[in-house]
């Protein structure tokens, strides 16, 4: 088969796909047969690293920078990597950020911060990959990487929560206005995983213990990046508007854990 005769394969665009989670993703989506394009934020050699794992997975990538504090002009870092790889049939949503600070501590510049990498900018980028999508008519998928605190509060996150928590709702808004054109739209909502975010970057978290979690243990991002290859792929072309928990149980332990605290240790962050 020549070249010019190959199949177009799908495009995959992961923001934040320079570590954890997302470069996770990004080779996961690769080894699926999609060419991959990946944002980064400061970290270009960490998205080059996950481009070269893309191209041993022997599909195309392509990788830009995006700064979500810098809205709504950053959001044309989907145009830019859909023109390069020619078109986008999947955005996966992964760039985040968080804080660790008191409800009456926060100041309005981390609020905002928090909130614009966390769902305007999600939301923002879902539009222009959305826009070309339904030009290319031929459906899509979107998929939001929200957290556990998209149903459940943690203490010292307001803004991380209320982030979260939108893009979950947003999600759903999306799933129901997209469905139309054939796009799905999802969200995957990890516990605690194993990335450099939570200080735990190559960690083996099959000997790292956490009896507050039934499965007794942090998950890897690849854990997380099998479930998102799932909603991106074809098999999940009837599946919309859910979000999908991958955290080892954590969520279920919310009244079982309430009852077997021992100190008021968990007041602080």
């Amino acid at each position: 088969m020549s070249e010019n005769s190959r199949p177009v394969a799908p495009v995959a665009l992961v923001t934040g796909g320079d570590s954890g989670i997302g470069r996770a993703v990004a080779v996961k989506l690769a080894q699926q047969g999609m060419d991959v394009g990946i944002t980064w934020h400061t970290d270009q050699d960490g998205a080059e690293a996950t481009a070269d794992e893309v191209r041993e997975a022997g599909r195309r990538a392509a990788t830009t920078r995006l700064d979500l504090t810098d809205l709504p002009g950053a959001s044309q870092a989907v145009d830019t990597l859909a023109d390069e790889l020619g078109r986008v049939d999947v955005l996966v949503n992964c760039a985040g950020t968080g804080t660790s600070t008191p409800f009456l501590e926060l100041d309005h510049a981390t609020v905002r911060e928090v909130l614009d990498v966390d769902l305007v900018g999600p939301f923002l980028c879902s539009q222009r990959a959305a826009r070309r999508m339904i030009t290319q008519a031929s459906g899509g998928r979107i998929v939001n990487i929200t957290s556990v605190h998209e149903h459940q509060p943690r203490v010292g996150a307001a803004p991380y929560c209320a982030a979260k928590g939108g893009l979950g709702l947003l999600t759903q808004v999306m799933a129901l206005e997209l469905a139309e054109y054939g796009i799905t739209v999802n969200s995957v909502a990890p516990g605690e995983i194993a990335t450099p975010m939570t200080g735990q970057e190559d960690a083996d978290v099959m000997s790292t213990d956490r009896p507050g979690i039934p499965l007794g243990r942090p998950g890897d991002a690849r854990e997380v990046a099998s479930v998102v290859a799932f909603l991106a792929g074809p098999e999940s072309s009837y599946t919309t508007g859910a979000s999908w928990v991958v955290d080892g149980g954590m969520l279920r332990m919310g009244p079982q854990a309430g009852s077997h605290l021992r100190s008021g240790d968990w007041r602080r962050p």
